[in-house]
Formats: structure tokens, sequence, C-alpha cells
């Protein structure tokens, strides 16, 4: 079985990102990039099934610029046995990143695609959900454990209520959550071997998709400050703030 893992270049989560003085949208220059958090636990999760022997195969596969090369060798670092880059300086939105994807799945044929649940430079969640439907595949989201057997996949899902669990007729589509697993640490020897390993570069033009936005950005801004806390005297005082001032009850 081959396991594709879509993976975004990100601003890494430590760093405070800034809006640009034109507003016009965030400022990435000079700014520390890594690979999407829920990302890396995507392709962990793809890592381990080759491991355990359910999968033969682990394809990464990213959707940028000729930067995202990095965030493919760290996939590659991981335990990917192949890296996949469409290539593009257009500023990709969730539904051109998922066409993207299609034309690649539909190249590789996996029976199980990996992304993480959502990105966090644009919190969209929406291209896991977008690639299963431009396929047809079922879907499970929010993954918090997977497990494979022959050609069902059973998905655990953390709900409101508790649990649930999906079984999934393989090919399928999964996006995997925090709690899925911890990620392992990269180690210098594995980084050296990730150069080594075949990485192959093709274009939107290639697979025949547009990938031009189809939403514009009016203005970026910063959020409103947040207001510092304040001491009541009584329950009689909360209330009046809470309903007065908060506009909440």
């Amino acid at each position: 079985m081959k396991v594709l893992a879509a993976v975004k270049r990100v601003v890494d989560y430590n760093v405070n990102v800034r809006v640009k003085a034109d507003q016009s949208g965030v400022d990435i220059g000079n700014v520390k990039m890594s690979m999407n958090p829920f990302d890396e636990i995507a392709v962990e999760a793809a890592v381990r099934l080759k491991e355990q022997g359910a999968a033969a195969d682990v394809v990464a596969v990213s959707c940028g610029t000729a930067s995202s090369q990095e965030t493919l060798r760290t996939a590659l670092a991981i335990g990917a046995d192949r890296g996949v880059l469409v290539q593009t300086d257009v500023a990709l939105q969730p539904l051109a990143v998922a066409k993207l994807l299609r034309a690649v799945v539909q190249q590789e044929q996996p029976a199980l695609v990996i992304l993480g649940k959502q990105a966090i430079d644009d919190d969209a969640c929406q291209t896991g959900q977008m690639l299963a439907a431009l396929l047809g595949w079922p879907q499970a989201t929010n993954a918090s454990a997977i497990e494979v057997d022959g050609a069902v996949a059973r998905v655990t899902r953390e709900v409101d209520g508790g649990l649930e669990v999906l079984a999934l007729t393989l090919p399928a589509i999964v996006t995997a959550d925090l709690r899925l697993n911890e990620p392992r640490y990269v180690t210098l020897p594995n980084i050296m071997k990730a150069k080594k390993k075949p990485m192959d570069v093709l274009t939107p033009e290639a697979l025949g998709v547009d990938p031009g936005s189809r939403l514009e950005t009016l203005r970026v801004e910063e959020p409103a400050a947040r207001a510092p806390g304040v001491k009541v005297a009584d329950v009689a005082a909360l209330i009046d703030k809470l309903k007065n001032e908060a506009k909440v009850i």
C-alpha cells in the first residue's frame, strides 16, 4: 500500500507574525519557516504505518515555492521515501491546493492520503475535505488514531460526546489532529540520508491545473488590543459588567 502525506511550509509556530505596513498581508521576510505542525503529525502517522507493515511506500507532497523543498526534506528525514513538489509562485488557496493534490493522487495512485486537519497560517481547515470531494473518496477528519486492516482503515475521532470510530474503505482521505501522535525527533544522520532521497518537481501547468486565486484579500489587520482585567466588588457588579459591558449575558 502506498501512503501519500501532504505537507505545507508555514511560519514557525514560535514566531510572532507582523502585518505589513500596507496591510496587504503578513510579513514573512527573514522569518523562520517550518513544516505545518499538523502535517508533521500526518507524516509521522504515514511512517508508522510503514513501520507496522501496513504500508510499503510513503510519498510526501507539497505545493508552493521552491523553498518548500526544505519542508519536503524534513518529511524525508522523518521517514518518507520520496518527495513530490508542485512548484509555483502563486499564493495558493485551499481549493487550488486540493486540485493540485488530486492531480498528484491520480498520478501516484495511493491507497491512503494523510494531511493535517488545518494549516496554522490561514486556519482554513478545508483542503482535506475538498480533496475528498474532488476524488469522491471517503474521508475522516480530526483523526486521533488510525489502524489499517487490509482494505479498511479504522479512524478514531474525538467528538463532543467522546470518541467516534469510522471504518473507511480504501482509498480514503484522513486529516490528522494533535492527539494522533507525537512526531519523532529528526536526527542528523536521517537529515543527511534525506538529501539523497529522490524528489520530483512538477508544475501546475504540467498537471493541467489552474492555481489562480478566486479570492481577493482586501486588508489584513492586527487583532484589537485586549483590555486589561478588572476586579469587581461582588457578584452583582460582575453580572452588571457581563451584561452591560461585555454583553455576553
